[in-house]
């Protein structure tokens, strides 16, 4: 069955090792199915789920296998202005296509759309992160989080000796998405909050 398998950072024909099929009519939308699988490649196990679907008239099947464990990465989350996702779904993808450099400088754009997004008028990042900071968008660990983005965008970008190594990536765009969490996602969810508590 295929799956796509995080340690080999492709897409495995994974083997079945068990299945297990569930569905509860008052709680459930429709059957469910868990499958343990084994990655042909680095022998590594898998968790994927399936849901079954109407495939015809009077036909059904089980969808594409979902990776339930380890857990996929999380979406992106609607709250973020599509200036901002755009650089979010590039890093990403140069991040599983193994190019950690072009994956920094993405995680780096995704901060100078933060800083457009709130019209820092700055003509750099390291002035618009500043202004983020200075106008309470940031606070002082998330400025640190960005000013080594900004860093790390740097060296990415240009053409030096120093290299950008595969955990170095992964830490980035980690930081760049917790940094957009905090700044559209969470901070739209405290608002909600505090208006029903308003209300109430």
């Amino acid at each position: 069955m295929i799956i796509e398998c995080p340690y080999c950072e492709s897409k495995v024909d994974g083997e079945v090792k068990g299945e297990h099929e569930s569905y509860d009519p008052r709680e459930d939308p429709g059957p469910f199915k868990a499958v343990l699988l084994k990655c042909p490649v680095c022998n590594n196990a898998l968790l994927g789920g399936s849901d079954l679907e109407q495939t015809g008239p009077t036909s059904h099947g089980w969808s594409s296998l979902t990776r339930l464990w380890p857990q996929q990465e999380s979406h992106i989350p609607w709250e973020i202005p599509a200036i901002v996702r755009k650089s979010l779904v590039e890093a990403r993808t140069c991040f599983k296509a193994r190019a950690y450099s072009a994956c920094a400088v993405m995680s780096g754009r995704t901060l100078e759309g933060v800083c457009r997004h709130h019209s820092t008028n700055s003509n750099s990042l390291a002035h618009g992160l500043k202004k983020l900071q200075d106008t309470g968008i940031i606070d002082d660990r998330l400025y640190q989080w960005g000013e080594e983005l900004r860093k790390h965008r740097n060296i990415g970008a240009h053409a030096t000796e120093e290299n950008i190594s595969k955990d170095d990536a992964k830490d980035l765009l980690d930081f760049a998405l917790a940094i957009c969490d905090y700044v559209f996602v969470l901070n739209a969810r405290f608002n909600r909050f505090m208006e029903r508590k308003i209300k109430d």
